[in-house]
């Protein structure tokens, strides 16, 4: 695991896709305590100070933002599931954004494609970003890579992330994310932001 050291003027948190009905039933998060460690890094950030941003996956109703062609969201658009359009009503109650935070409503598992989260993080002046979230596979693996190409530093809190599949979690942290960010836990990540 990496070494921290965070300006915190320039640093953001992304919650990326912390979703309620997830959370409370995927095994693999409840045995790794994922919400718990989740919350103690929020209330860190917090009272550091840092940029707090949300992501959540929403469309419209008919799911109009959905193509044919997109393997991953196609079946959802033709499911009787309603759309959701309001991110903060799928984040776990233990994790919604306080006023001011910022939160984003995205139409792909990427926090920065197509969203205006870039620019609010540019517009603070922000270089630095830990990533967080539900899937470890989704929000985590598509921000992550995407936001090494636009040049962020970046840290993946490897506690506070998980997967359907406890072996893909892995797999990525190790192999992949490793590459491209470095890989933290919640405590050290909690230590560089000056709690205790």
């Amino acid at each position: 695991m990496a070494d921290i050291s965070l300006d915190l003027g320039k640093t953001a948190l992304l919650m990326g896709d912390f979703y309620a009905e997830m959370m409370r039933t995927l095994p693999h998060a409840v045995e790794r305590q994922v919400l718990e460690k989740a919350q103690t890094v929020l209330k860190a950030a917090r009272d550091a100070g840092i940029l707090v941003c949300y992501s959540a996956t929403v469309f419209r109703p008919g799911y109009p933002e959905i193509s044919e062609r997109n393997k991953t969201f196609s079946q959802r658009k033709h499911s009787d599931q309603p759309a959701a359009a309001d991110p903060v009503v799928l984040i776990h109650p233990s994790l919604k954004p306080a006023g001011g935070e910022i939160v984003v409503g995205k139409h792909r598992v990427n926090a920065l494609y197509g969203t205006g989260l870039d620019l609010v993080l540019r517009a603070n002046d922000i270089e630095t970003l830990i990533i967080m979230g539900y899937a470890t596979g989704g929000v985590v693996l598509s921000t992550t890579r995407f936001a090494a190409d636009l040049d962020y530093r970046l840290y993946v809190v490897e506690d506070c992330c998980c997967d359907p599949d406890p072996e893909v979690h892995d797999f990525l942290i190790k192999r992949i994310l490793s590459r491209q960010a470095d890989i933290v836990t919640s405590e050290k990540l909690i230590r560089a932001l000056g709690s205790p």
